[in-house]
């Protein structure tokens, strides 16, 4: 007998695929058998999901609201089941990490490694993106744990530190002659200014704290990309903010300078988060502990 969460899962796979024929492929199931699930569902919840054409079909207003909890419950009570499995001494599972480019390169990698090779048989699976992206993965369950640039504000998550950073402005020969002392924030922000762009958790940050001085930056560059910020700075199109630990390879080379400010930006943390009202998975628990170290 065919359950509400059967069909549901029927319904997912619609949505995504849409196509009947299709989804009946990814189910192992008849087309037919498809068709009436969906029929039976729209039945039970007395509205239409789907558009049917020719073509295929589409989810309406209504299904693609349903989709979205529907997607993201499924998604939930996979990875529940896959948590099971993990407590056979780790030795199966996959542990799903959302992090950002800058931090998985200059952060991450070390704590993958030392993890890999502590339990050989996970499987990982990293996702990028931005810290507001990530905060909405972890909701819907797509990921186990994100590790992002603090501070995050959502009492949804439990977010504990495991590293500080400091960010810096950095320069090139250009303007080397800046970094032989110290100087006020003011003088900083007359000269061309290189930043990350607007929506990055690091920019908002230190914008936040330059406000809090009463000085209002318009960078010339606003950059997607940590690794552009060095390059930018080096081939001296501007002063540009950057995380310390992460630039220690173009300082020590002699590639960068640090323009040291007579105000230092307050370090601050990164962390990992995840959901407060689902347990972690014990090969979640054992990553956080390598992390906090």
């Amino acid at each position: 007998m065919i359950t509400k969460l059967d069909l549901y899962k029927v319904f997912c796979q619609v949505g995504k695929s849409k196509s009947f024929s299709k989804a009946s492929k990814e189910l192992y199931m008849t087309q037919p058998a498809v068709s009436q699930a969906i029929m039976q569902l729209e039945r039970e919840l007395d509205i239409r999901l789907f558009n049917r054409t020719p073509k295929g079909v589409s989810l309406t207003n209504e299904g693609s609201l349903l989709f979205e909890y529907v997607n993201s419950a499924i998604n939930l009570i996979s990875a529940g089941e896959e948590k099971i499995l993990e407590f056979k001494d780790l030795t199966v599972g996959e542990l799903k990490i959302g992090v950002g480019d800058t931090i998985s390169k200059y952060f991450l990698l070390q704590y993958l490694e030392v993890f890999h090779n502590k339990y050989p048989n996970l499987k990982f699976k990293i996702i990028n993106g931005t810290t507001i992206e990530l905060c909405a993965l972890i909701k819907s369950g797509e990921i186990d744990i994100a590790i992002c640039n603090l501070p995050i504000d959502d009492p949804s998550l439990e977010i504990r530190p495991c590293g500080e950073v400091r960010d810096i402005f950095v320069c090139g020969e250009k303007y080397k002659d800046l970094s032989k002392k110290k100087i006020s924030l003011e003088e900083m922000v007359k000269h061309p200014l290189i930043f990350l762009e607007p929506s990055s958790n690091s920019r908002k940050y230190v914008e936040k704290f330059m406000i809090s001085k009463g000085i209002k930056i318009s960078p010339e560059f606003e950059l997607g990309s940590f690794d552009l910020l060095l390059e930018f700075a080096k081939i001296n199109l501007g002063i540009a903010c950057v995380v310390k630990e992460f630039s220690r390879d173009y300082l020590e080379r002699g590639l960068l300078y640090e323009v040291k400010t007579l105000e230092e930006i307050p370090s601050r943390s990164i962390g990992v988060c995840y959901l407060k009202s689902v347990p972690l998975s014990l090969a979640s628990t054992k990553f956080v502990e390598i992390l906090e170290g």
